[in-house]
């Protein structure tokens, strides 16, 4: 037990580590750099150590002046593509000698320059269209959606956007284009001659028929149900001199000849009473039409029923009603709404996976969309590398630069080195067999 709880204490006493720092790789590059140079410059200087003894031993040795001739083209080799690399970033020496400092002087000419390449090689409809040839697009976005997780995700960023909209509408101003939507196709046309056009179609199909027999159904179970309502209508306006044993025997009358009548109407398809109300709708639907009186009277109702305050409700209505549902809908994940959403994406996606014609619609849609880009914009989107590099500093864009390939340029230096070595012993052998 002993032993154990020391095991323990032992455990917890052991100093925790702490996770190593994640390196700079602007660090790394510069020390790459630094390490580069000190080759080159090393390089350099063994060279015209070699030249000093070689030219102070010449005499004593003459194959010495082989050697000597080597490191002689060794050191211009070096000194001559140090000039080049430095030209490239800064003045050599700081002394100001034309054509050197060739980025930091010729920045934004650079930029331009690099631009006008992007937008001539890069962001031309042609190789846009192979490319995305290609790439099939369509099939990998729709392979990608066909899966459960992915679908999933796109409901979330959408119910996620759609959040973001909520709250970034004003609700006064959905109110107004809600109202102003309202007046416009509702309120503001005229309502007589598109309701009468529809009106006359609907009688001349006979499709009101259905309405009529309705209305007559229940007109006649009402009266079969209310005798006492009828009998008691008639009592309610005879004189009063009149017995009330005879308002019984009318009341009973009226009633009877009243369900006679509604049963005949009920019965009779081509009944009097029908035929008289399809030509009054028949009428109505004409006058609504063409009677400027008539169409006046239904502006009348139309304005009764859809004053000012009255859109102004239903539209503040409507929109609370929308926006309500749809919060809650985007809210909860398992809404009808997110459900189907979800699911309408993954089928969408599986179509495209699955169904070639589908897919290659939609890439044609998406190059002819890509190709409208480019053809449009392609000077806009270039621009954006040559404004971006009119914006740098011209000491630090030329930092920048030979942080990211100064090491690689070292490289010349260092080569400039070892082919002046050789081709100054080229030289000075050539020269040494054809004179001597």
């Amino acid at each position: 037990m002993a032993s154990r709880y020391a095991c323990c204490m032992a455990q917890t006493q052991q100093p925790r580590r702490l996770p190593l720092p994640v390196p700079d790789p602007d660090v790394q590059k510069t020390a790459a750099l630094r390490r580069m140079k000190n080759i080159a410059l090393g390089l350099l200087i063994a060279m015209a150590v070699v030249f000093c003894l070689a030219f102070a031993f010449q005499r004593e040795y003459p194959w010495l002046l082989y050697v000597r001739a080597a490191a002689e083209g060794g050191m211009v080799g070096a000194l001559a593509d140090w000039f080049a690399v430095t030209a490239l970033f800064k003045y050599p020496m700081g002394i100001k000698i034309p054509h050197t400092a060739i980025i930091p002087n010729r920045k934004d000419d650079i930029g331009a320059s690099l631009g006008e390449f992007v937008e001539t090689n890069f962001l031309s409809e042609t190789v846009v269209a192979e490319k995305l040839a290609k790439t099939r697009l369509a099939q990998k976005v729709g392979a990608w959606l066909s899966k459960p997780a992915n679908a999933r995700r796109v409901a979330t960023e959408g119910a996620a956007a759609i959040r973001g909209a909520m709250a970034v509408l004003k609700d006064d101003d959905v109110r107004d284009v809600i109202e102003s939507m309202v007046r416009k196709h509702l309120v503001d046309p005229p309502w007589g001659p598109p309701i009468g056009k529809v009106a006359g179609r609907i009688v001349a199909d006979g499709h009101h028929h259905a309405l009529v027999d309705l209305l007559v159904d229940r007109s006649t179970l009402w009266i079969q149900a209310n005798h006492a309502t009828i009998a008691g209508l008639v009592s309610e306006r005879s004189p009063g001199w009149v017995p009330q044993f005879v308002d019984g025997l009318v009341g009973d009358k009226i009633y009877t000849e009243l369900h006679k009548f509604a049963r005949a109407v009920q019965d009779d398809p081509h009944h009097e009473l029908r035929i008289q109300l399809d030509n009054y709708l028949a009428d109505l639907a004409q006058e609504l039409q063409h009677d400027p009186a008539m169409i006046a009277r239904a502006e009348n109702i139309k304005a009764q029923v859809l004053g000012d305050p009255e859109v102004r409700e239903v539209a503040g209505r409507a929109w609370e009603t929308i926006k309500t549902a749809i919060s809650d809908a985007v809210e909860d994940p398992a809404s009808e709404l997110r459900l189907k959403f979800t699911a309408g994406v993954q089928d969408f996606g599986t179509r495209l996976a699955t169904d070639p014609e589908l897919a290659g619609k939609a890439n044609a849609w998406i190059a002819d969309a890509a190709s409208y880009l480019v053809r449009t914009y392609k000077h806009e989107i270039a621009s954006i590398i040559t404004d971006t590099v009119e914006r740098w500093d011209a000491v630090e864009t030329s930092e920048k630069i030979e942080l990211q390939v100064g090491k690689d340029l070292q490289f010349i230096r260092i080569n400039g080195t070892v082919v002046g070595s050789l081709a100054g012993l080229a030289i000075f052998t050539v020269a040494t067999l054809i004179f001597h």
